[in-house]
């Protein structure tokens, strides 16, 4: 029987805390993390060089904000699939998820490897 590969994922988050723990968690679910990015410049310039599947990113970043950052990868010719991630609830941002060229949001403290799978990733 063939093994399903693994979904790389970049994870970007301006808390190294948050980073670590979630490369953590999503590696302890089967998830290949190929890299870390604490900020927007940093985040496509990583996408662009190791290609991950799925981005986890931070709404809200020192530079620029998740939003912008996905608009971004969403015009690149084999853009990854992106997850926004935030401390605060999914109605903060209701109006801004509902145009966003994302897979969808995970709050924070629900990111688990089964919360991204159900987002059919």
């Amino acid at each position: 029987m063939i093994q399903p590969v693994p979904c790389s994922v970049l994870i970007v988050d301006d808390h190294p805390e948050f980073r670590s723990a979630a490369r953590a968690l999503l590696e302890a679910a089967g998830f290949d993390v190929v890299g870390e990015a604490g900020d927007g410049a940093s985040a496509l310039t990583e996408v662009a060089r190791l290609h991950p599947r799925l981005v986890l990113l931070d709404i809200q970043l020192p530079d620029v904000d998740g939003f912008e950052v996905a608009a971004r990868l969403a015009d690149g010719s084999d853009p990854p699939a992106v997850v926004l991630v935030s401390a605060r609830t999914q109605s903060s941002y209701r109006r801004r998820l509902s145009g966003a060229a994302v897979l969808g949001f995970i709050p924070k403290g629900e990111l688990s490897g089964e919360a991204l799978t159900a987002l059919r990733i």
